[in-house]
């Protein structure tokens, strides 16, 4: 009798045994394959945030290309997931930038999307893309002044107003809240 108790509990220690085993085989593996995912996939999101970024870049160029005449105002939504977005009044230029780890382009050779210069260059293990539309035929201001304003990330989008002021080279106006 006292020789099948013990078979018994030798045989439910072999199970719990193999259980813990299986079970760190399993989550070992969990942890290569997200290892080898997360990666992959911070690199997706960061190729479509960039994307996002030259459509919103595009839609407003779009605007300002369409102004019409001298008063017109338009009103655009703008969504900064990551990144900044600086409107250079210096040098009559929009710029958007982000550091991540996609490759958008090769670095150091400038990529032309329409009007917007599309450059990367490699920052350490990430990369730094910059989206460049430069307008020489324009005033560029912010606020109505010439400026380089910065405008970061947030979760919620940002309303631009801008403005045609007239002149010669025409002044736009861009103005965010």
């Amino acid at each position: 009798m006292k020789k099948r108790g013990r078979f018994f509990r030798n045989k439910l220690a072999q199970v719990w045994v193999e259980t813990v085993i299986y079970t760190l085989i399993a989550l070992v593996m969990i942890g290569l394959v997200l290892a080898y995912a997360k990666p992959k996939i911070e690199e997706l999101q960061d190729r479509t945030i960039i994307e996002q970024s030259l459509s919103m870049m595009k839609d407003i160029d779009t605007t300002i290309l369409t102004m019409g005449g001298s008063g017109n105002q338009r009103t655009l939504s703008v969504n900064i997931k990551r990144g900044d977005l600086k409107i250079d009044g210096i040098n009559d230029r929009l710029v958007f930038e982000i550091n991540s780890n996609y490759q958008y382009s090769e670095p150091g050779v400038p990529l032309a999307d329409g009007n917007i210069i599309i450059s990367t260059s490699e920052s350490g293990s990430s990369y730094f893309t910059n989206l460049t539309r430069n307008y020489p035929d324009y005033n560029i201001s912010y606020e109505g002044m010439n400026q380089i304003k910065t405008i970061s990330q947030s979760a919620t989008s940002y309303n631009f107003l801008i403005s045609n002021k007239g002149g010669t080279p025409m002044n736009i106006d861009m103005e965010a809240s």
